[in-house]
């Protein structure tokens, strides 16, 4: 029976990232590399794997020694935590692909101070058991990466008229330069916050009318 109640339970932590408490679209955090590496989806989709895996990692390692490290120093332990896991990953891409790390460029050591991580290992990894951790970071990484991969997917085809490289708009499209560039990333995700907002809306709205009915 206390199975069966946990599970929904767990279910709702790993999911929660990816929609009710998304990173990007939601908290609005990770801003830095959203906006900057999104422009095209393989770029997107690194960073969010490569931000997951340290995010995972960390918060494991977090959860693991919660009951040693001093209140103290707790956030400087969590930054030298994350920072390993970090430079790990940062070798990991240079000896997997060259273009890919010269693309991320400085982006992957930023995540060291990405707010999301070390907000992650603050307000949950460090209160909670392993597996509860683990399903949170894999929620948050995989919502982090969704956003991204939604920007990525949209400046780029608008951009160059390619997804993953491949062309998908005709010869006679015009790319539109400006998706590619900074101020691209900054009107595509304003569109997406956009659209989740409306939705958010409309979703209580139906709710509030729900309450009303039945009151």
């Amino acid at each position: 029976m206390a199975d069966n109640n946990k599970s929904p339970e767990n279910f709702e932590v790993l999911i929660k990232g990816l929609w009710k408490e998304n990173p990007v679209f939601v908290m609005l955090l990770g801003m830095c590399p959203v906006l900057a590496v999104s422009n095209s989806v393989v770029n997107a989709l690194a960073m969010g794997l490569a931000t997951t895996s340290v995010l995972v990692c960390s918060s494991t390692l977090v959860s693991l020694l919660r009951r040693f490290i001093p209140k103290q120093v707790r956030i400087a332990t969590y930054i030298v935590i994350i920072a390993t896991f970090v430079t790990m990953v940062d070798y990991a891409i240079q000896a997997i692909s060259l273009d890919l790390y010269k693309a991320l460029g400085a982006f992957i050591s930023l995540i060291v101070v990405n707010c999301m991580i070390l907000g992650r290992a603050e307000a949950f990894a460090s209160k909670n058991t392993v597996g509860k951790a683990v399903l949170d970071a894999v929620g948050m990484g995989l919502g982090f990466t969704l956003a991204l991969c939604c920007l990525g997917v949209v400046r780029e085809v608008l951009g160059s008229g390619t997804l993953l490289g491949f062309q998908v708009l005709p010869d006679s499209f015009q790319p539109w330069a400006i998706m590619i560039l900074p101020p691209g990333g900054f009107i595509v995700l304003g569109c997406w916050l956009l659209l989740f907002g409306w939705y958010a809306e409309r979703k209580q709205r139906k709710a509030t009318e729900g309450e009303a009915t039945h009151a």
